[in-house]
This record gives structure tokens, C-alpha cells and sequence, in this order.
């Protein structure tokens, strides 16, 4: 059994399941006790987790998602530590992958893949304004949900992700959509976001790949030196226009790809209002000519068949010895031939050593040892401090979490690592801390409420407020509600910020002599103890020899002083015992003398119900106090009579109904009688179809029927594909 399976941690999150695993951390579902919610929770595996410097990234990683809030990206609500354990709490999403998705749907109708590809640039839009890039975006990071919209998933620990990930089959999974600067290894931006998206627009449009190989490798390098198959040469029903957005993102070079997610969404925008729309300006810029050949895959076997060769050419020339006078003019042309294939086999083995080292050692030191002055980039932005002369090219900002500052303004740099002025050779990177907009909101509405729920309300606002709670008495407020709030209800409270709840403790207790209510009637002692300020509680009955009624007994003592309030019971008198009547089985007799039986041994009988069965007519079928039971004299009871058997005759009906004539396509039909369906039928709109449906005489039958038609286009506010309409008629037998 999994070992975090019921385990808690830090005394709050239950985990209940493993709901999912990848190579850094396996995810499970988990309860939140203190906001009484499900959750998903990350748990970042034991080897990576033994890495201290892993570790911090992790959590400076995640705490900086954690202040991303956008409809389209996964929510992160918590980054811990429980013990040994480094942990994140997420969203938990009622969905699948986009990659399961389209595994069950194959290739895509294009108004769904344009559906699904502005959901996701609109939240990589939100993270790159924060500075915040994925590097990582594939199907198997996009969640589908049940309304048909989108998150994106895993942002922030991407990067890590990859740093720790070398180019083996595992990684297959990931290289089919990196962009060619990842490939490469060099300083990725936003752009290399809308790179990945791009393939993923690719494969939703297509069915397939842009490219395919039998190694991580090859298929790198494909990015680095091929172009893919145009869309339109797999599917040419696709708009030129959704052909040319996806291209455009996929273009090798960044400087003319997408320069934002915010251009991507403007062209995606025009082409959804006009799907016919001329987007010339995207063709200019893919008429630029690549190297390459299309979507062609690379073998790592053709690389080391061309390594291969070149040894044993050399071997062969040492042996021989040279006779170039004696080489005809054709043996020398196949000669060059040879050696140029020889060249790019070698070349090409060259490049993958090249691509290996630099995606498994991050990169060589490209200015060959030179120092480099760490610039000031405090009081920038992300962006203004990547698009400084010094950074550019040079040094890779990452984001290494985000606080509040007075002294700047949110999205400002408040702080690097390593600071300006430093020298530096290698480890280009300057980790830098973003200013966060100051979080507040208004105290919601908790007067009324009880004072966990109050609580609650409050701790979801999610600025880690410090609650107070004081007590009052109070004749309007039941105890345990909130009778009052500081700050007030609708001020606007800053995170961090303390708010005090006043809650009720009920009434103010005043104390109260208790007397004798024995001998009265159980009506006047309840409303003399009630009148007193003393709670009553449910009686007891006996039997004795008072009248029946009285109160024979009190749970407090008299002339006890108690608290107001102060519950009380009372022992009331049943009168003398009775004896009871044991009631005999008078099952199989006949109604008349059943009676005469009961009303012999002190029994009331009552009406008796009539009943088809299988006995004979008059018997006695059942009783409605079983028998050997006691009883008290005067007990009513009633008997279950036989009708004999029922006379049952079966009626059938044809029923007709008129498919709606607005209804487009094929419709299918589906018959429901009483609950139950019993049949289906196909027609088109303004066609009758028909049914037929039985019943027993003298009764009567509603027949549905639910008339169903799939849309060209899912409906735009709904995302729903199909529209159902239905019809009922009420079937009287004969």
C-alpha cells in the first residue's frame, strides 16, 4: 500500500488516493479538514527531494505560480513541508488530460481545436505578463474539464522538470513539443511557450505529430533542422488561416514567431469572427526558406551506420596502397560521393553529441571564459530587465518568488541574487524576487453565522488574517453566533490584517430555585418550569397508582438553586397497570369470525383493507399487529382481506409522435414508458414516428419520447454538441 495513503499532513491534508504519477512527484487526492474541501496534492518524490538546492527551487518555483488567478491555469493553494515531505496543494480537477482527450477523439473538428487553443493562450497570456514562463507545455499538461473548458497545469516546475531530465525515451514525451532554442539549450522566453502551443495546435488540427522518431534525439533534432508538413497537406478541408496561425507559432526562428501570447489571441480572435479572414503578413514571413527537409524522422541508427562507414573507409586506405594515377575519372567522382556522405554522417553525429551536452550539462560557455558584470535590475519589470542591452543574450532571469513592498510597485524586481556589480563567468543566472500587489478584500457578510462558518468564510479570503474571537452575552443572538466583526462588515481588510469576531454566549444565566411540581398535571408543571427559565426535557411514563397524568417524578431536586436555562424532566403517572392481550394468528380465517375473535379477547378492530391474492376470497391475508404481540385492551387492529384472484387483461396502443421540423441531420428517437424506455427509432424533422406500448385494462400509461440531433457547432455559451427536445402523451387502455 502506497505509504502516504491515509497520512495527514501538517495536521490538514488527508491524503485519500494516488490519482496520478510523473517523473518528478506523484499526485494524490486529498481532504483539506480546514476548509472541509477536496484537493489534489503533489508530493515531489524522495530522490529529488534529498536535493537541497532542488528543494529550494521547488518552493520558490511554486510560491511564485501560487500567486498566479486565472480561470485557465490550475490554482495553487498551498507550498509546504511535513517533515521530509515538500508537498504543493493544488486545484483538484473533475477532468482528463487534453492528451486522453484526443487519444479518445483523434483528430480534432477545427472550431474545437480553436476552442481549446484560446483557453490556453489566454492563460499563458496571465503568466508571462507576471514573468512567469511554463516550458513545458504539451497535452499531457492541459486539463479538460466536463464543460468542455480548459486549465493549464504545472506551471512553474517545469523548469525543473527539465533541468533535471536528459534526453532518454522518458523524455519523449516532453521533446516532441519543445522549441528549438530548449533544444539547443540557450535562454528560453515566452516565445518558446507559444512554440509548444503551437505543436499542440498542430497535433489537435492534424491527428499527428510535426515530428516523429525512435529517440528523444532525433526527434530534437528535427526541431533544430526540419520544417513540419503544412496542415492543409494532411487535412486541406482546414482554413488557410488557422493553417498559417499554427505555422506562424512553430516558426524556428523566435524573432518571427508570436512575439506574446496577447498577438497570438489577435489573430486567433479575427480568424474565429471571420474564418475566411487574409492573413498575407503570416504567409511573407513562412515564404522565408529553412534548411530541411519536412517531418522527416532521423534514426539514430543512420547516424552510427555513417560513423560506422567512415572508420572502415579509413581502415581500407591504410591498407591499400595509393595508385592515383591509375583512377579513372568516374572512380573519382564516386569517391567524392562517398566522402560527402561520410562528411554528413559525421556532421550529423557531431550535432548530437552537440544537442546532448547541452541539453544534459545546460550549455557551454559560449565567450569562451569572458566575465560578465552583473547589472542592477532592481525597480524594473521582468520584461524591461530582459530587454536591457546587459541582460539580453547574456544573463537568464528566473523568478524566484514574490512579496509585498512598499517601496515599489507590483510587477517591480525588489530583489537579486547575485547582486549588481559582481563578476561572473559561469552560472549566468540572476534569481530575482517580483513586488506583489498588495492583497486585500472587504469582510464578507458573518453576522448571523455560526462561528466556525465565520471562521471559514473568512480563512478563504486568503490573506492569512489573524482572528480574534471575543464573548459576549447577548439576548439576540443565539450562543456560538457572530454578533459583530472589527474591521466591519464590507471594510476592506489587508493581508495579514487582524479581525476580531464577537460571539454570542446566549443570555445572561440568572439563577433559579427549582419547586415541587410533583402531583400536578404534566401540562401545568411544563408551563410553570418553562415560566421559571428552566429547560424541559422529554417525560417518562410509568404506571402507578396516581392518576393518570400526574407528575410522579422531577429530575432536580426541590428548592435546588440552578442555572436559568437548566434542562428538567419529569416521571408522569400512566395510571394503574393493565394487562395485556396477546394477540393470536388469524391468518386463513374468515374476516367475520377474525373479528368476532378480536373483539372476544378486548380488541378494536378496525377497516380492513381488500387485496387480490392467490386464497380464497373472505380470508384473512394479514394483520396489522403481528401475532404472539402484547398488547393493552382497547388496541385497534386491522386485517388485510382477500379478493381472490386478479382478473388481468393486457391492451395494446400504437402512439405517434411528430419529430420537430427545425430539427437538422439524423434525429434519434428514444421511447420511454412509465420510466422505462422501450424502444428507438431514427427519423429526420417533421416526420411522424411511432411506438407501441401496453397496459393493463381499465389503466392508463404516459409515453415519452426524447428527440436528439448533433450540432454542426457545439453551442458557444454551453459547449454542448447536442440538442434534445421531447414530447409526452398519456395513453388511456380500453
Amino acid at each position: 500500500m502506497d505509504q502516504y495513503i491515509g497520512k495527514l499532513l501538517d495536521n490538514r491534508y488527508e491524503i485519500l488516493e494516488q490519482i496520478g504519477s510523473g517523473g518528478m512527484a506523484n499526485v494524490y487526492k486529498a481532504k483539506c479538514h480546514r476548509l472541509n474541501r477536496l484537493v489534489a496534492v503533489k508530493i515531489l518524490k524522495s530522490d529529488l527531494a534529498e536535493d537541497a538546492e532542488f528543494r529550494r527551487r521547488f518552493r520558490d518555483e511554486s510560491q511564485a505560480v501560487a500567486q498566479l488567478s486565472h480561470a485557465n491555469i490550475v490554482s495553487v493553494y498551498d507550498v509546504s513541508r511535513s517533515g521530509e515531505t515538500e508537498y504543493i496543494v493544488m486545484e483538484l480537477i473533475d477532468g482528463i488530460t487534453l492528451k486522453q482527450y484526443m487519444e479518445r477523439r483523434g483528430k480534432m473538428d477545427w472550431r474545437e481545436a480553436l476552442h481549446f487553443i484560446t483557453q490556453i493562450m489566454r492563460g499563458l497570456s496571465h503568466a508571462h505578463s507576471r514573468g512567469i514562463i511554463h516550458r513545458d507545455i504539451k497535452p499531457q499538461n492541459i486539463m479538460v474539464l466536463r464543460d468542455g473548458s480548459v486549465k493549464v497545469a504545472d506551471f512553474g516546475i517545469a523548469c525543473l522538470a527539465n533541468a533535471s531530465q536528459t534526453l532518454t525515451q522518458e523524455a519523449l514525451g516532453s521533446v516532441h513539443y519543445i522549441s528549438p532554442e530548449q533544444a539547443r539549450g540557450d535562454r528560453t522566453d515566452a516565445r518558446s511557450d507559444i512554440y509548444s502551443a503551437g505543436v499542440v495546435l498542430y497535433e489537435m488540427l492534424t491527428g499527428r505529430l510535426p515530428f516523429e522518431g525512435d529517440s528523444a534525439v532525433s526527434v530534437a533534432i528535427q526541431h533544430l533542422s526540419s520544417i513540419p508538413l503544412n496542415p492543409r497537406d494532411i487535412d486541406p478541408a482546414l482554413p488557410e488561416a488557422m493553417e498559417l496561425i499554427t505555422m506562424k507559432a512553430m516558426n524556428p526562428n523566435a524573432d518571427k514567431r508570436y512575439a506574446s501570447a496577447d498577438e497570438m489571441l489577435e489573430d486567433l480572435e479575427k480568424f474565429r469572427r471571420d474564418p475566411g479572414v487574409d492573413m498575407t503578413y503570416i504567409r511573407a514571413d513562412l515564404a522565408t526558406p529553412v534548411d530541411g527537409e519536412p517531418t522527416q524522422p532521423i534514426a539514430t541508427a543512420e547516424v552510427n551506420a555513417a560513423i560506422a562507414a567512415n572508420s572502415a573507409k579509413k581502415s581500407k586506405k591504410k591498407a591499400e596502397p595509393k595508385e592515383e594515377e591509375d583512377w579513372d575519372e568516374e572512380e573519382a567522382k564516386q569517391n567524392k560521393k562517398r566522402t560527402a556522405v561520410i562528411i554528413g554522417g559525421f556532421a550529423v553525429a557531431m550535432l548530437l553529441v552537440f544537442v546532448i551536452f547541452k541539453l544534459i550539462f545546460g550549455g557551454f560557455n559560449a565567450d569562451g571564459g569572458k566575465s560578465h558584470v552583473v547589472p542592477n535590475v532592481i525597480g524594473k519589470t521582468y520584461e524591461e530587465a530582459m530587454a536591457m542591452p546587459e541582460i539580453k543574450d547574456i544573463f537568464k532571469i528566473e523568478v524566484g518568488g514574490s512579496r509585498v513592498d512598499e517601496k515599489f510597485k507590483p510587477g517591480q524586481i525588489i530583489e537579486q541574487n547575485p547582486e549588481s556589480g559582481r563578476s561572473r563567468k559561469n552560472n549566468l543566472v540572476i534569481t530575482v524576487i517580483i513586488c506583489a500587489e498588495e492583497r486585500k478584500a472587504p469582510v464578507p457578510e458573518v453576522i448571523g453565522m455560526d462561528l466556525e462558518n465565520a471562521k471559514v468564510t473568512l480563512k478563504e479570503l486568503d490573506l492569512n488574517l489573524d482572528i480574534q474571537v471575543q464573548e459576549e452575552y447577548s439576548e439576540e443572538y443565539k450562543a456560538g453566533q457572530v454578533m459583530d466583526v472589527s474591521p466591519g462588515e464590507g471594510e476592506t481588510v489587508k493581508e495579514g490584517a487582524t479581525v476580531t469576531l464577537i460571539c454570542s454566549k446566549g443570555p445572561e444565566e440568572k439563577p433559579v430555585t427549582v419547586p415541587s411540581f410533583i402531583g400536578m398535571g404534566i401540562d401545568s408543571a411544563v408551563n410553570q418550569a418553562e415560566s421559571l427559565g428552566l429547560s424541559v426535557g422529554e417525560s417518562r411514563y410509568e404506571y402507578s397508582d396516581a392518576e393518570e397524568g400526574q407528575v410522579i417524578g422531577q429530575s432536580i431536586s426541590t428548592d435546588s438553586t440552578v442555572k436559568e436555562g437548566t434542562s428538567i424532566t419529569f416521571t408522569v403517572s400512566k395510571g394503574p397497570e393493565e394487562i395485556p392481550v396477546t394477540v393470536p394468528n388469524f391468518l386463513g380465517m374468515n374476516v367475520d369470525a377474525a373479528a368476532q375473535k378480536a373483539e372476544s379477547l378486548g380488541l378494536r378492530v378496525g377497516e380492513s383493507d381488500y387485496e387480490y391474492s392467490d386464497a380464497k376470497e373472505g380470508k384473512v391475508i394479514d394483520q396489522s399487529i403481528s401475532a404472539s404481540s402484547e398488547v393493552e385492551e382497547g388496541t385497534s387492529i386491522c386485517f388485510t382481506v382477500s379478493k381472490g384472484p386478479e382478473p388481468v387483461k393486457t391492451v395494446s396502443k400504437d402512439v405517434s409522435f411528430t419529430i420537430p421540423s427545425d430539427f437538422e441531420g439524423n434525429v434519434e428517437i428514444s421511447f420511454i414508458q412509465d420510466g422505462e424506455e422501450i424502444g428507438h427509432d431514427n427519423g429526420a424533422g417533421g416526420e411522424k414516428v411511432s411506438c407501441t406500448v401496453y397496459g393493463d385494462q381499465d389503466t392508463s400509461s404516459v409515453v415519452e419520447a426524447y428527440f436528439t440531433c448533433k450540432l454542426d457547432e457545439p453551442d458557444p455559451e454551453t459547449g454542448d454538441q447536442f440538442r434534445t427536445e421531447s414530447a409526452a402523451k398519456t395513453v388511456y387502455f380500453q
